[in-house]
């Protein structure tokens, strides 16, 4: 509705009251509820799962259309991320968060940094789905306190094109609340272990969970070793399992990404079940490494025996108990994984790989895209990658393929800033500028996102911070490489006060007490230097 229906509709209930709410303004009424257009949870998991469908349709027709990510750890890093877009490029179209369980697990737990092992405790998912869209609101309200401001001065001004003009930004508003693609890990437990966290994810916002083949007991993350995969079975069940939360709330568009980690894991806690040569659990035992058995003397006390494209193999088992993967199957389990997972429920695939490349993840997907035309991905812009270094050796392979003399780069030293200004070094820049259009066009790459970005950034602006302010510059480090770039570019925190919501505050005193308000904005309020 737009404020004016919102005003009127106010208005006729106000008076409906024959007097007992003679205290309450309807236009101040309206102006709360346009101001906090997203009552519950669920209400943005339908907003959001809508917005996600349409982007699909939108890359189906022309791959240019891909989103993107950033991952964010705190609330307040991802509104400051949805009014930097807003700021610099408009509109929020296309521009998605991500929930990663690395930086959870890292700065979320209650136990302080862990490992991404899902030993963090699983309420901190929804509980920080919850914080991101807290402040993603607030930040609503913040930009359209702004507007209903400036609309009380056009009245009392008697600007009647300005109150137009203002009247119809507050109308067309666009929301900061967009999409988020939120990590549930390999479901931390069973499938109904999975389930319940999932309502729980939704219910706080999620429109999209992004769920792992890894075995939950044994979760690594993605980039190390060690990584235990299970049978298409169990993933089956927890896929449904999330579908199934999706449709008990009624957030019947909700996205489904599933995760393979094959590439980088060699093993298996459990043999599958298979009930005929050929079915889903005879080709996922067809990639278990083992010895074939010619006698019975072969078998030794202990030992695990399965029947292997028509022979007896003794499989190899490690100490651990953890079966292991013959060499060099990584793709082919995960093409396998990828069009099962999209036979059955999933909507988006997330492919694990050990470096951004453009023709592996190609050669993949288009084996995946024989069985699935449709098959999207969402891909991991890891910063786990040396970029710099892996983009740099595949300029230095490409010409060296193509017969151009390299003799001036030394392949395992690219990383050297000597390389920098090198024609090879600007040349993989290129490539890395290029690489998420590249990718979407060659590779099926619905949604690039970092995983992790504000970790880092968060990590280096105060390490630059310190340097200077506990050092020689003292106040200047902060002055001038914090609040003077804070004014000159316009970041809205520069009036903190304001971005804390002091200014929202102050209006609501006055709908609460009228003319008894005491405010905080007066001519005393230092933001006041600020303009």
């Amino acid at each position: 509705m737009t404020f004016n229906e919102e005003l009127k509709a106010l208005t006729q209930l106000r008076e409906a009251q024959r007097g007992q709410w003679d205290n309450i303004d309807a236009a101040s009424a309206a102006r709360m509820r346009v101001q906090n257009r997203f009552r519950t949870g669920l209400d943005i998991a339908r907003y959001t799962a809508a917005i996600m469908r349409e982007d699909m349709a939108a890359y189906d027709a022309d791959s240019a259309n891909y989103t993107q990510s950033l991952g964010c750890w705190h609330g307040f890093i991802g509104q400051q991320k949805l009014i930097s877009i807003k700021k610099h490029f408009g509109s929020t179209k296309r521009r998605y968060l991500y929930l990663s369980g690395w930086m959870v697990a890292a700065l979320r737990s209650e136990f302080g940094p862990l490992p991404d092992q899902s030993m963090h405790e699983k309420t901190s998912v929804p509980g920080l789905i919850e914080e991101l869209y807290t402040f993603l609101r607030q930040a609503d309200t913040w930009e359209l306190n702004h507007l209903f401001r400036a609309l009380d001065e056009a009245k009392s001004a008697g600007d009647d094109s300005k109150v137009k003009e203002i009247t119809d930004q507050i109308d067309s508003h666009e929301t900061h609340v967009v999409p988020i693609i939120a990590d549930i890990d390999a479901g931390f437990g069973n499938a109904e272990a999975t389930y319940l966290l999932a309502k729980k994810m939704i219910e706080a916002g999620a429109c999209c969970i992004q769920l792992e083949n890894q075995v939950s007991d044994e979760k690594q993350c993605g980039h190390q070793d060690g990584k235990v995969t299970v049978p298409h079975e169990d993933f089956i069940a927890k896929i449904n399992a999330v579908r199934y939360a999706f449709l008990e709330l009624g957030v019947d568009d909700g996205v489904i990404v599933a995760r393979t980690d094959s590439l980088g894991a060699g093993l298996t806690q459990k043999i599958a079940v298979t009930q005929e040569p050929g079915d889903l659990g005879d080709q996922y035992n067809s990639f278990l490494d083992g010895d074939e058995i010619r006698a019975a003397e072969d078998i030794n006390n202990g030992d695990v025996v399965i029947k292997q494209n028509g022979k007896l193999v003794k499989v190899k088992r490690l100490a651990s108990g953890l079966y292991q993967f013959k060499p060099g199957t990584g793709e082919d389990r995960v093409v396998l994984d990828c069009i099962t997972s999209l036979q059955n429920g999933a909507d988006l695939l997330w492919i694990e790989t050990e470096k951004p490349h453009v023709g592996q993840i190609a050669a993949m997907v288009n084996r995946i895209r024989e069985a699935v035309p449709n098959a999207k991905l969402v891909y991991n812009n890891s910063p786990s990658f040396n970029w710099t270094l892996n983009f740099r050796q595949q300029v230095f392979d490409a010409w060296q393929e193509e017969g151009k003399d390299v003799s001036q780069y030394d392949r395992a030293e690219l990383m050297n800033a000597r390389y920098d200004e090198t024609e090879l070094g600007q040349q993989a820049d290129e490539w890395t500028r290029n690489f998420q259009r590249d990718a979407s066009r060659e590779a099926g790459i619905f949604h690039h996102l970092i995983t992790l970005p504000t970790y880092h950034t968060a990590a280096l602006s105060t390490d630059n911070l310190a340097r200077g302010y506990f050092g020689d510059e003292g106040m200047l480090a902060y002055v001038a490489g914090v609040q003077r770039r804070e004014i000159r570019e316009g970041i809205a925190t520069v009036r903190h006060q304001d971005m804390a919501g002091s200014n929202i505050g102050d209006d609501h005193k006055e709908f609460f007490h009228g003319d008894a308000a005491l405010k905080a904005g007066g001519k005393d309020n230092t933001m006041n230097q600020f303009g």
